[in-house]
Parts: structure tokens; C-alpha cells; sequence
């Protein structure tokens, strides 16, 4: 595969996204229109607390991805509700077109004591060409189980005939690693199956992308298309300590194939995109997703400090 790196094409910084925003667009997740792309992305603003929630806001650009043609007004997708998996935000969202509705798969946060957070999958509902979402409940679709103990996220779906397909995240444990030091979370890669979209079934704790940082590597935002006869997915992973504000052990992008979407064979090499020093995505990249648009494949994806300046993009060269 070679990659042709666009540059950065959207930052938040530089617009007014959310009232008491502090920049940030995380995740960017795209939906195709017939003259334009909308790129529904992760936002934070600050509550009473002085803590972060994240919210759901969107960008429509031209289908050169050139030009921003609007910016979301309102609120996306309403607050999470008291007590609730998504309380304190939603990162990321993944929308899916299903009919004449559009599926929104969103990872719901939530603050817990003795680690920092716990997330869930949720599905929202959009009948106004995704505007503005509803939820079908205010529970998780995907939640922790018996062999996934915590941290179900990221889920990305795909229909496939008549079945859809969803990888996601899941937590290994929480470990801490000096007595100092707050835990730390490792998550792999799942999958699970649904004849609806709404109700799943889980491989049940089964990692399908193998390690090549040790068994402590942790693996986020899986994203698939399928080029040719072949499915390609995205990811990106890093150390589990210590990567924050070392890059050499910070989110870089990944990359596995499948003939049936089943059994992956990891090929990190297929996806090179080198940052030149001093560039927005020099020292980190992260949260990939993949898209086809009027026949040119793109890769989406964050760069430096997770994405708090923005998002650019990359084209496949066939």
C-alpha cells in the first residue's frame, strides 16, 4: 500500500465547535452524502468540576475535503443521563447508514474511584440525515462480561450481506505499575456479530490482532474496509506506560488484513505514514478511519496530543 499524506484538514482551534470547548477533535468518523462528507468527531468542553466531558459535534466539508461548508449548531447527541454508561461523554461515535436511519455506535464514558474511567457501547438513532441522534435506550448494547471484564469501546460496524460485523475494544485488566503511579489500562482488539445491529453476540474475550508490543500493548479504534476482494483494518496501539509525552512509546497506526473477516494477519508496513519533524502528527498518530469516497480511498486519523489540533488525512494510491 502507498499513502499519500493530504496534511491536516481540519482544526478545531481555529472555529467555534462547542460552547466552553478547549479544542480537541478526536476520532473523526465520516458519512458520505452525494456533495459532501460529513465528519462527525469527538469534542471536550470543561463541566462545573473543571473535569472533561466529551461530546459529539460535526464538520460537513466539500468532497475534495478541502473547504469546511458547516459546523454543528446544536448538540449532537443529548448528554449522557445521571448514573448512566455515557454520563460523562461519548468517544468516538461510528455512524452507519441502515435504510433510511442512521445507526450511531457510541462509546459511552464514565468516572469511576479506583481507576479512572469505565466505557460501554451504546446505539443512537438518527431519522433527519444525521443531524441529531436519539437514543434507543440509555443502556449499552456492549458492556463488560464474563471474559471481557471491562473497557468495551471503539466499536466500529460493518454490514456484510445480511449480518453486521463489529470490532471493538475490550480491557485486559487495569495494572499498576509502580506504587506512585495510577493504573494503567491494556485493551485488545474483538469482534462480535448481530442480525440487527442492535442485539450482539461476542466471540467472548477472543484477541483477533497479535501483539508486537508484548503482551502489555494496547490496541485502539479498529476501522475496516474492504479494497478489491480483500478487508483491510486500521487500528492504532502503544505502550502502556509512559506514552503521553513519549513518542517513542505514544499511538501509532496499525494494520491487519482478512479474507473473511474472521482471521486477521497483522501487516504494520502496509501503512507508513512518517511525520516529519515539527509536523502536526510528528510525534503521535492515532484513531484511523478508513473511508471510500467517489472512488478515492482516504485514511482520517489524529495527530500530536490526541488529537486536540485537529485531523488530516491520507489517500490510498492504487
Amino acid at each position: 500500500m502507498r499513502w499519500r499524506k493530504l496534511g491536516k484538514i481540519f482544526d478545531p482551534t481555529q472555529h467555534h465547535v462547542v460552547d466552553n470547548g478547549i479544542g480537541f477533535a478526536q476520532s473523526p468518523q465520516t458519512l458520505i452524502f452525494d456533495d459532501f462528507v460529513r465528519i462527525y468527531f469527538s469534542t471536550r468542553v470543561e463541566d462545573a468540576s473543571g473535569k472533561f466531558l466529551s461530546k459529539i459535534a460535526f464538520v460537513d466539508m466539500d468532497k475534495t475535503l478541502s473547504t469546511v461548508l458547516r459546523i454543528s449548531s446544536d448538540d449532537v447527541i443529548a448528554p449522557g443521563k445521571l448514573g448512566c454508561f455515557d454520563e460523562h461523554g461519548i468517544f468516538p461515535m461510528n455512524v452507519l447508514r441502515v435504510g433510511k436511519e442512521i445507526y450511531a455506535y457510541t462509546c459511552g464514558w464514565s468516572r469511576r474511584v479506583a481507576v479512572s474511567v469505565e466505557t460501554g457501547i451504546g446505539i443512537a438513532i438518527s431519522r433527519d440525515d444525521g443531524l441529531t441522534f436519539q437514543r434507543v435506550g440509555d443502556g449499552p448494547i456492549l458492556s463488560s462480561s464474563l471474559h471481557e471484564a471491562c473497557l468495551i469501546g471503539d466499536g466500529f460496524v460493518l454490514k456484510n450481506n445480511d449480518q453486521f460485523h463489529m470490532w471493538y475494544i475490550f480491557g485486559r485488566n487495569w495494572k499498576r505499575y509502580s506504587d506512585s503511579a495510577a493504573p494503567e489500562r491494556i485493551y485488545k482488539i474483538g469482534h462480535a456479530v448481530s442480525d440487527d445491529g442492535i442485539n450482539w453476540h461476542k466471540d467472548g474475550g477472543h484477541q483477533i490482532i497479535p501483539d508486537i508490543l508484548g503482551e502489555d500493548e494496547c490496541q485502539a479504534l479498529p476501522t475496516v474496509l474492504q479494497i478489491a476482494s480483500r478487508y483491510h483494518m486500521f487500528f492504532c496501539y502503544r505502550e502502556a506506560t509512559d506514552f503521553r509525552t513519549n513518542k517513542a512509546r505514544g499511538y501509532r497506526l496499525g494494520h491487519a488484513w482478512s479474507d473473511d473477516l474472521q482471521t486477521w494477519e497483522r501487516d504494520d508496513q502496509a501503512c507508513p505514514l512518517p511525520g516529519a519533524a515539527g509536523e502536526w502528527d510528528s510525534d503521535m498518530q492515532c484513531y484511523p478511519h478508513i473511508f471510500q469516497c467517489d472512488e478515492k480511498i482516504y485514511l482520517a486519523y489524529n495527530g500530536n496530543q490526541f488529537g486536540k489540533f485537529g485531523f488530516g488525512i491520507a489517500q490510498l494510491e492504487l
